[in-house]
């Protein structure tokens, strides 16, 4: 059963998001919005990732190895600037989709299971992910313009 295979992979993601967010948070702290939410979104991960725990708990370790390119590559630093901070911003939608996109595999196979523990974790995570998606979209969007247009 593969399942655990990318619940592992949720797991080791949202730890990953939750650090790269707090990346974000510390280096762009001239920008309160984006410091605030990105400070608050690393909350939610840490939840994220810590309310996989149980559900890994329980279930038999995968039968086979893990797929080597099986992983995510997490944000270390930031870019300076407004065109660094959309940078950011983008590079952190791309993580959240990735991260979204599984939430939303692992509910399918929870549904087919009938696992109502894995369901309710999921479809918690999965809401404040797709509310992640959604402030990143819109602060991405209010900053394009300014950021592509003038020249700084």
């Amino acid at each position: 059963m593969h399942l655990v295979t990318y619940l592992d992979f949720q797991h080791t993601s949202e730890a990953t998001l939750g650090s790269s967010f707090t990346v974000v948070s510390e280096g762009h702290t001239a920008d309160a919005d984006v410091h605030w939410a990105a400070a608050r979104f690393a909350r939610q991960c840490a939840a994220h990732s810590e309310a996989l725990g149980p559900v890994l708990a329980r279930l038999d370790a995968p039968d086979e190895p893990v797929p080597e390119r099986l992983h995510v590559q997490g944000i270390t630093t930031v870019r300076p600037g407004p065109a660094g901070l959309l940078r950011d911003l983008l590079d952190l939608y791309q993580l959240v989709n990735l991260v979204d996109i599984t939430w939303h595999l692992v509910t399918q196979a929870g549904s087919a299971l009938r696992d109502h523990e894995l369901l309710r974790a999921a479809g918690t995570c999965s809401a404040e992910t797709t509310a992640q998606l959604d402030w990143l979209r819109m602060r991405m969007k209010s900053a394009a313009p300014q950021t592509l247009l003038v020249a700084t």
